[in-house]
């Protein structure tokens, strides 16, 4: 808090002041009687009811939720930090965002986003630490639960099962984008440079980002993982590959005259 910063030294910016007053100064031309905010929001909420007390009006009621912490556990889910899972995302990369969490961050979720009961949560928290359940099930079922919220039951349960088929089995999805490669452009379609294809489609926002991914071993073609960055696809022999970013983005390469 402010005071704190002031005791080490910390810069206050300008910002910093005129955000709240602005904030709370709506409060008092609302005339509001209550304010929801995140608990992050506490400060703001309280300059509220004192901004009120100088117009005469009888302070608000504050109300704070807990924070949403983002799929690493530990910052709140930002989409600017991209560790968010956003509601208009295909049900699989959903699902399959939320099968990426940590245990303890499974029952967080559990108790902020489903109707589960606090004491069904403990529940499972101790079938868990003794062996009765495993955490992948209550994980596939938070997922589904979170899926069916926003796409239905149907896309849900196709979901779970499209994530079994890609990491359980090894398949790949049954549906993939395609990504047509002309071979006029060039006299070689050797000549076709991964990294540049990668950029070209989007897939990549610049080179370095998909030079990066791929030192990290996330890029793979045909089930091989790629190290090389200046690799160039050879669709001479093969007119289809299938390209795998990450851990669920799948495309197929495919050779068009």
């Amino acid at each position: 808090d402010f005071s704190n910063r002031l005791k080490n030294g910390i810069p206050i910016s300008v910002h910093e002041i005129l955000y709240p007053i602005m904030q709370a100064y709506d409060s008092a031309v609302l005339k509001a009687d209550v304010e929801l905010g995140g608990t992050d929001q506490k400060f703001n909420l309280l300059v509220g009811r004192e901004i009120q007390r100088g117009f005469q009006q009888e302070p608000q009621v504050i109300i704070t939720m807990p924070l949403l912490e983002g799929l690493g556990g530990v910052e709140k889910m930002s989409k600017t930090l991209n560790n968010h899972v956003g509601i208009t995302e295909p049900p699989g990369e959903i699902y399959g965002k939320i099968m990426s969490i940590s245990d303890p961050l499974m029952f967080r979720y559990y108790e902020l986003l489903t109707d589960e009961s606090l004491m069904q949560i403990e529940k499972w928290k101790r079938e868990v630490k003794e062996n009765k359940i495993h955490p992948k099930d209550l994980k596939s079922q938070l997922g589904q639960t979170i899926v069916s919220d926003f796409w239905g039951e149907e896309d849900a349960k196709k979901a779970a099962q499209e994530f079994e088929r890609i990491f359980k089995h090894k398949e790949i999805p049954e549906e993939i984008e395609a990504i047509e490669i002309k071979s006029g452009k060039a006299k070689r379609i050797e000549d076709i440079s991964l990294i540049e294809l990668l950029v070209d489609r989007s897939i990549f926002s610049s080179r370095g980002e998909a030079k990066r991914m791929i030192r990290q071993g996330g890029v793979y073609l045909d089930g091989q993982r790629i190290e090389d960055i200046s690799i160039k696809i050879d669709l001479a022999q093969k007119s289809e590959f299938i390209l795998k970013i990450g851990k669920r983005k799948f495309y197929k390469l495919i050779k068009i005259d």
